[in-house]
Order: structure tokens, then C-alpha cells, then sequence
């Protein structure tokens, strides 16, 4: 068998593989007379059909066969002594052959880069230091009492805090778009839920005023037809509700399913759920910096095959319905190249998934479940899902290895929780 291998450009590569017709024909013969004890055919005694009879009638049909099956096999042969890893299916083009000639097909793929002992470190990355006070667990409980908060009707004007119920009607150059009216919709002033301007217009209404709204949506607005644009809301307001808390006692405690310990349990479960968020933000944090670090530092071509996969991975996400084909497709090259990035990073220094830490990761994962233990067991019956996981612990134990032994620059600062937690807030947009 010979095999040549040309690079097309960039990481595609054409091979070409040539199949001596001896190893063509003494299969095809071998099978032909196989069939000649098997074969019943009208005029022949079972067992007794000429081998002529056999290639005349079935012939063309077996060399096909074989042909198939050879060019699978030596497709694999050839790759392995080629040294070559195709990232995707080749696609296949034969040459006709007769009986008698060798089988010469070529083969069109695109390979992984290659990156053996070349991975380069050499950038900054900052870790957070965070330790989560009584401020912290106060200001959580708090979170907590305004999740179960009530609203009580006042008679004065609105303040920051307050809940007013409005009915609006927006404009834009005197013409109505998609969403621009709503009766009877409550809105707490200084929750951000409206978009930047029009809650702060809000502060001093009394019920039955009637005010007008001068907003301007954001450039990056969902909806096109309103991005960037300004536009008056004619307001109605029904009610003003300030905002009552409920005490810190063993009743609020019962009412987030602790039922031992009172208050202290909801604390100790409080303080619980923050500590694994810390560490859950820690490590994006870290993440974020070193894959960041790590494809500036090594630029790599991918795949486009690859790309494209990816693309269509991302498209039947919820989260990307209706995203720019642009940001999808970048995202999708960076997500490809660290892909191959931290996999031959892992490869170099002989990291294996640690199945504790798959563990860990998936009781996490289950923790915020009613049912946790029966979230665990389907993570461990579904391989897609454990997969998923799997691919997320082994990217923490790529970014541990080279935080502490690749040639990183890290710098320690202290921080607080909650700046922490709005920092992730803003990244995620």
C-alpha cells in the first residue's frame, strides 16, 4: 500500500492511498467462491452453481463490498502510519478501477494542530482573597427577608425602595412598537427590572399622578426595533406600596425549610450555600483568566469543521436563541481552541478526570434540587450529562496545574464577597 499526503493549506490535508489490485482481487475472488456453496439458483443443485455463473451474476455487487470495506481499513492504516489525527470524518473520493488495477483513492480531512511541547504560560492572573463575615451573612439574610417581603399601600409620595403599580404607554416619534403598554404592572424604584432612567422618574409620584417618561434604550437593546432609540411613557400610577419586612425568627427560618435550630440553622445553612459560591466564583474568576491567558500566549488555527460543530452545538441552546451569527461562530472558535488547548495541556502532564471531584461537582449541582439525591442519580444515568461534568472538572484541574506550575504570574487581592458577586454579574452581562 502507498501512501502520499499533501497539505492543501492551513490544516487541511489530501492523502492519497493506493491499494494493490492482488488485495482487491483475492478477496473478491475468495468471497465469489464462498457463495458458490450457498447460492441456490434456478437450473443448479444446492452447492453446485459455476463460479462463472456466481461472477456473472454477482460480481460487480461483491467488488463494490470490498472495495467499501478496504478503503475503511486502509483508510486507518494509512492515517496511523501517516501519523495523522483527522478532526472530523475525511471525505472520500475512489478512482475507477477494473479487475486487475490497484484501488487508488484520495482522502480530504482537516487534522488537529499540532502543539506537543509547546504550550507557553507567561501571563498575570489576579485570585481573589475573600473571607465571608457577619456583613456578609447579614446582608443575605436580608436578601432573603425581601424575597418574602409584603407591600403595604402609603399615602405619600414614592421613594427609592418603594413599589408603585402603573399603567404606561410608550411611544417612539409618536408610534407605538412590541411591548410599549401594561395596566396594573407593579415596579419596585431601584430593582433595574425597567430599563436605566425610567425607575428614577418615578421617585415623588403619588397614587392617581399622571406623569410623562423620557427614556432612551441601550444600543445592545434585544429588540432592534427599539435599540438606541428615545421614547416617552405617558404613566398612570394606581398605588404606592412601601416595603415590609418580615422578622428574623424561627418562623422565617421555617419558611426556607429549616425547620431544626431555628435561625441558627438558617444562618449555618446561609453561611453554607456562600462558601460554595465563593468557591464556585473564585474559580470562574480564575478560569476566565487563565483561558483568556492561555489563547493570547498560544494562537492556534482550528478546524473549521470543528467550528461549524460547535456552532450548531451553541445554536440548540435556549441561552443563544436569536444570537448575532457572528459573536456565535467567535464564540465557538474560542470554545474549540481551548478545547484542544487545555486537552493537550492535560495529555503533556498526564492529568486524569478525578472522579471525588466529579462527585463533588455533581452533589453541588443537585444541592439546589428538592430532590438532590435523585438529581445525582440521573446525572450518573445520563453520559451526556455526567459528560458535561466530566469536561468541567478536568478544565479546574487544567487551570490548578497551571496556576501552580506553569509560568504564571499570580497576584493575590483582597476582595469582598459581594464585590465578587457583582463583578460575575457584570461579566455575564
Amino acid at each position: 500500500m502507498d501512501v502520499s499526503v499533501e497539505n492543501t493549506g492551513g490544516l487541511e490535508r489530501r492523502m492519497t492511498v493506493t491499494v494493490p489490485a492482488e488485495r482487491i482481487d483475492q478477496e473478491v475472488g475468495s468471497r465469489l467462491k464462498s457463495m458458490t456453496r450457498t447460492v441456490r439458483l434456478d437450473g443448479f443443485r444446492p452447492g453446485k452453481v459455476p463460479l462463472r455463473v456466481i461472477e456473472q451474476k454477482y460480481g460487480l455487487q461483491v467488488r463494490l463490498e470490498v472495495i467499501n470495506q478496504v478503503v475503511n481499513s486502509t483508510l486507518q492504516e494509512a492515517l496511523v502510519q501517516e501519523n495523522l489525527r483527522p478532526a472530523g470524518e475525511p471525505s472520500i473520493t475512489p478512482k475507477d478501477s477494473q479487475p486487475g488495477e490497484p484501488l487508488e483513492y484520495t482522502a480530504t480531512f482537516e487534522v488537529f494542530p499540532e502543539l506537543s511541547g509547546s504550550i507557553q504560560y507567561g501571563f498575570k492572573v489576579t485570585k481573589p482573597l475573600v473571607e465571608i463575615g457577619e456583613d456578609d451573612i447579614a446582608g443575605m439574610l436580608d436578601n432573603l427577608r425581601r424575597q418574602r417581603a409584603t407591600w403595604n399601600a402609603v399615602e405619600r409620595a414614592a421613594q427609592s425602595g418603594d413599589q408603585v403599580t402603573i399603567d404606561f404607554e410608550g411611544n417612539i416619534d409618536g408610534a407605538a412598537f412590541a411591548g410599549n403598554k401594561a395596566e396594573k404592572m407593579p415596579i419596585e424604584i431601584g430593582s433595574g427590572s425597567m430599563i436605566a432612567g425610567f425607575e428614577n422618574q418615578l421617585i415623588g409620584v403619588s397614587a392617581g399622578d399622571e406623569k410623562t417618561l423620557e427614556v432612551k434604550f441601550p444600543d445592545n437593546y434585544p429588540s432592534a426595533e427599539v435599540a438606541g432609540k428615545a421614547a416617552s411613557f405617558a404613566v398612570k400610577v394606581h398605588t404606592v406600596s412601601e416595603q415590609v419586612l418580615p422578622k428574623l425568627d424561627d418562623d422565617f427560618a421555617r419558611a426556607f425549610g429549616v425547620a431544626e435550630r431555628g435561625m441558627d440553622g438558617l444562618r449555618q445553612e446561609v453561611t453554607t450555600n456562600m462558601q460554595r459560591e465563593l468557591k464556585g466564583l473564585i474559580s470562574s474568576k480564575l478560569k476566565q483568566q487563565v483561558f483568556d491567558g492561555l489563547l493570547e500566549s498560544n494562537p492556534i488555527e482550528v478546524p473549521r469543521n470543528l467550528i461549524a460543530s460547535e456552532v450548531q452545538q451553541l445554536q440548540s441552546q435556549q441561552a443563544n436563541q436569536g444570537a448575532d451569527a457572528a459573536a456565535l461562530e467567535a464564540n465557538a472558535e474560542r470554545r474549540v481552541k481551548l478545547g484542544v488547548i487545555v486537552s493537550e495541556i492535560a495529555k503533556q502532564n498526564q492529568l486524569q478526570i478525578d472522579p471525588d471531584r466529579v462527585r463533588d461537582l455533581v452533589e453541588t449541582i443537585a444541592a439546589s434540587y428538592e430532590k438532590p439525591e435523585e438529581v445525582v442519580q440521573w446525572y450518573y444515568g445520563n453520559q451526556e450529562m455526567l459528560s458535561g461534568v466530566q469536561s468541567a472538572v478536568i478544565e479546574e484541574q487544567v487551570v490548578e496545574w497551571v496556576v501552580e506550575h506553569g509560568d504564571v504570574d499570580v497576584t493575590e487581592q483582597q476582595t469582598t464577597f459581594n464585590a465578587l458577586v457583582e463583578e460575575a454579574k457584570q461579566s455575564q452581562g
